[in-house]
């Protein structure tokens, strides 16, 4: 009942739960402007369709992460509250300026997205989705400026215990924000990409041959395929980043004990802390320097250096080794599903079953890599600056216990519930097909469209 633990372990939790939602929104939005932008430039209805059929997995996103959002805040009161009277006068501007410019621009215009078509020109509801679609980015730009800042603190000093910015430009623009940015914006790209694919798949599956589904499943898997090398590429980039500014977090990312030349990469291990060495271990020589140096002899930072104050390295070491195995599966998936959409509208029965699961390896791979990033840090909240130990509020084990336990069952059941509505959307439009009429005035309009030519 260490009320420590229990609080991190319950922010830890809300947290995760949250990051599903807005991972999906960030780069479903523009997905949803694509497939406008092609109806606005070749007319063809099956375009729209996916719009519409996409736009509703949209707004019970948008939803679920609003929700998730406002549990998560409350706990930097109830659970954290060292960590606003140290660092309040940074997180609480930059939490502040997300809402502003971010937030605030998603909700004025997403009623229009989702219910405007009925109301406003073709081109007012296009802007109108562009609008949302670049306000879910800024929304991330401001979060993950925050968290990078937390990571890699700059441009602020410290006045009778309490942190003051200095330099706004350096705080926002900290040494891993553009990497860390990067890294997040692909990684959306990628979770809707093999979502959309996924229950385009299963559309498949159900013998929908529809050219809304076509398109669906050719935009998912071309845009994954394209995205996953750039994002291999972004994560080395990111990799050598977090060696030279956090070394503990890729000393335990690499279970590397001992600082030297000619590390081996370890593929797999059971990393002991108690005896400070690896067993079963699988390891490539000389494949840490080479990746982190360049160099075979490369000099990689041990956690010899690190004593007493270095994260957790099982769940760094694994949380790292998850994501990357999914995102090479993410590519070998994708771009198998691209070679046969590009030579013929088909996919083998075992490649469309197998996208199937692949829809939530972008959930997989985020939560991989967001475990590694933010247990990576510890055991600082902010590094250099304020330890996790001294930010958890006076509150009683139990007291946290009891929360934790209903947050947990009832984030199992929203997504249960959640994943329950994208199953019965996908089977819905399989169903319908490219038959059902086009909600509303868009589809008076087509028809208007239609008699004139």
């Amino acid at each position: 009942m260490d009320p420590l633990m229990l609080s991190r372990i319950q922010f830890g939790a809300n947290i995760s739960f949250h990051i599903l939602f807005p991972t999906i929104t960030i780069a479903l939005g523009w997905v949803l402007l694509f497939f406008k932008h092609r109806y606005n430039v070749t007319g063809d209805t099956a375009w729209m369709r996916a719009y519409f059929t996409w736009v509703k997995v949209f707004a019970i996103t948008f939803a679920m992460g609003v929700v998730t959002g406002i549990t998560m805040s409350f706990q930097f009161g109830t659970n954290w509250p060292g960590y606003m009277e140290t660092v309040g006068n940074i997180a609480g501007p930059l939490l502040a300026y997300e809402v502003l410019t971010a937030f605030f621009l998603e909700a004025a215009f997403l009623g229009i997205m989702l219910f405007g078509f009925r109301r406003v020109s073709n081109r007012v509801h296009t802007f109108a989705t562009f609008l949302v679609a670049f306000g879910t980015t800024v929304s991330a730009f401001w979060i993950i400026a925050l968290n990078s800042w937390m990571q890699t603190p700059t441009g602020f000093e410290m006045r009778n215990g309490q942190a003051h910015a200095v330099d706004w430009w350096a705080i926002v623009f900290n040494p891993s924000m553009p990497y860390r940015l990067t890294h997040m914006l692909l990684a959306s790209g990628l979770t809707v990409s093999f979502l959309v694919a996924g229950l385009s798949a299963l559309r498949y599956i159900w013998g929908d041959r529809s050219e809304s589904m076509w398109k669906a499943l050719r935009t998912g898997v071309f845009l994954g395929a394209v995205l996953i090398p750039i994002q291999i590429f972004v994560g080395d980039q990111h990799g050598l980043n977090t060696l030279e500014h956090q070394p503990a977090k890729i000393a335990a990312m690499e279970a590397n004990w001992k600082t030297g030349p000619n590390i081996p990469l370890v593929l797999f291990a059971l990393p002991d802390e108690k005896t400070k060495e690896n067993k079963f271990e699988i390891t490539i020589p000389n494949g840490a320097s080479l990746i982190l140096r360049h160099s075979a002899d490369g000099v990689v930072p041990g956690l010899d250096q690190f004593e007493g104050n270095h994260p957790p390295v099982f769940p760094v070491f694994w949380g790292f080794r998850i994501m990357v195995g999914t995102g090479l599966l993410m590519l070998a998936v994708s771009w198998a599903a691209s070679f046969f959409l590009w030579r013929r509208q088909s996919l083998p029965q075992p490649l469309a079953l197998l996208m199937v699961p692949m829809g939530l390896s972008g959930w997989v791979a985020t939560l991989a890599g967001w475990y590694t990033t933010e247990i990576g840090r510890q055991p600082w909240l902010v590094t250099g600056v304020l330890k996790t130990a001294d930010a958890v509020g006076p509150i009683a084990g139990g007291q946290v216990a009891f929360t934790l336990a209903i947050y947990l069952i009832l984030y199992a059941l929203l997504l249960v519930a959640y994943l329950g509505v994208l199953v019965h959307l996908a089977l819905k439009a399989a169903k319908d097909g490219d038959t059902s009429p086009l909600p509303g005035a868009m589809n008076a309009a087509l028809s208007q469209q239609a008699a004139g030519e």
